[in-house]
């Protein structure tokens, strides 16, 4: 039982993954379809990013009230409706309609799920956890590829809708499994809530570190086929091609991470994946051919690997596990809105600069990160210290 609860926690995270690159993918044939300029893909963005937002916030509340289980299969199916909405739709405002179930059923599926896995599963898990994201990430563009060159992107979000859709159906039919850790200690101890987790010492530089390191790694995704096109003079088919070698090596990361993270430890873990980070960031700066460039984002998206995991699992031990549902809720609220501003952000200072920048902002948003990082665990550690020496 408790392996296939495990299971089924991997597949709900490639669920998770599965619409997060679908719109990139599809939006170059979308926005004409529908008549709309290409940088209506912003607006879009922002619906749904809102919705994460809002339902990270409320995850904590609907986790205590519905449980995890019901909280996961409730998410994946608003996703799945609302990818079928997406499918429907003739319209831009339509899009915009079913993009707020979209955002919702993510933010509470990703902040629950994270929390869960915290808690009752050893931090390999947690980064394993995050390589089935990176699955499902990959995975749809090549679904939405297929259905551009043998119908239309309808048949992309429908044919995503219907793996949703089974997914959903799996995770209600199997929801007695999730009894297997029905007996965890926290069920009975009251969480300090939202108010009450931002009053707790180092809560504030946590949410400031993550909220930079997801600015740095959306940055990375976002704009690294501009980055080929814009300075490295790529064409635009090639080096879309190559930006999705970001995906391969933050994917390929956590899946080498869980089988070490268990020996050195989060924040080891943490401190080795920025440098990393900081290297592939180095080789953005060497005026070198392009194959030392694409090689940067490869090595940049390897670094990325097991920074986020490891945040998470952290922040029981570093907080309490009575805590953590608030404090990980507000941390997805701090990274979808990393991600979310930040990214357009580089894009305006790129145009007005160069994209030549990137390196220069990636590294200050990382150094920004682990300084926090840092910090959060010294903090974290007083209490721990002073309780040893009593």
């Amino acid at each position: 039982m408790y392996s296939l609860l495990l299971a089924l926690i991997y597949l709900a995270f490639i669920s998770l993954g599965l619409p997060d690159s679908l719109l990139g993918a599809g939006w170059p044939a979308m926005h004409g379809d529908l008549g709309v300029p290409v940088s209506y893909m912003g607006i879009l963005s922002m619906v749904i990013s809102g919705g994460t937002i809002v339902s990270s916030l409320l995850s904590d509340k609907l986790t205590k009230l519905l449980g995890t289980r019901l909280v996961t299969a409730v998410s994946v199916f608003l996703t799945a409706a609302a990818l079928f909405g997406f499918s429907f739709s003739g319209r831009f405002w339509m899009l915009i309609l079913f993009a707020v179930p979209y955002g919702l059923g993510a933010g509470a599926v990703d902040a629950a799920l994270n929390n869960y896995v915290a808690l009752h599963y050893k931090s390999k898990h947690l980064s394993w956890l995050h390589c089935f994201w990176g699955v499902g990430t990959i995975v749809s563009p090549f679904l939405m590829s297929f259905a551009l060159t043998n119908s239309g992107w309808n048949d992309g979000y429908r044919l995503v809708g219907y793996i949703q859709l089974g997914i959903t159906a799996l995770l209600f039919f199997t929801l007695p499994v999730w009894k297997v850790n029905k007996s965890a200690p926290t069920a009975t101890q009251r969480s300090v809530g939202l108010l009450g987790a931002l009053k707790l010492r180092g809560v504030p530089f946590l949410l400031v570190g993550f909220f930079a390191y997801c600015a740095a790694e959306a940055t990375a995704m976002g704009w690294a086929s501009t980055y080929f096109a814009e300075v490295k003079g790529i064409a635009a088919e090639q080096a879309a091609q190559f930006a999705s070698l970001f995906y391969i090596g933050i994917t390929a990361s956590r899946f080498v991470s869980g089988f070490i993270t268990g020996k050195l430890g989060d924040r080891k873990m943490i401190v080795a994946g920025t440098c990393i980070l900081i290297c592939g960031i180095a080789m953005l700066f060497i005026p070198a051919p392009t194959a030392v460039a694409i090689a940067g984002f490869v090595v940049i998206g390897f670094g990325c690997g097991p920074i986020y995991p490891c945040i998470i699992h952290s922040t029981p031990n570093n907080f309490g596990a009575e805590n953590s549902g608030a404090i990980i809720g507000i941390q997805m609220a701090s990274a979808y809105a990393g991600s979310t501003f930040i990214p357009p952000l580089f894009g305006l200072l790129g145009r007005r600069l160069g994209f030549e920048i990137m390196p220069v902002y990636l590294l200050a948003f990382v150094v920004l990160m682990i300084a926090m990082t840092e910090l959060t665990f010294r903090i974290a550690k007083q209490p721990k210290k002073a309780e040893a020496e009593q």
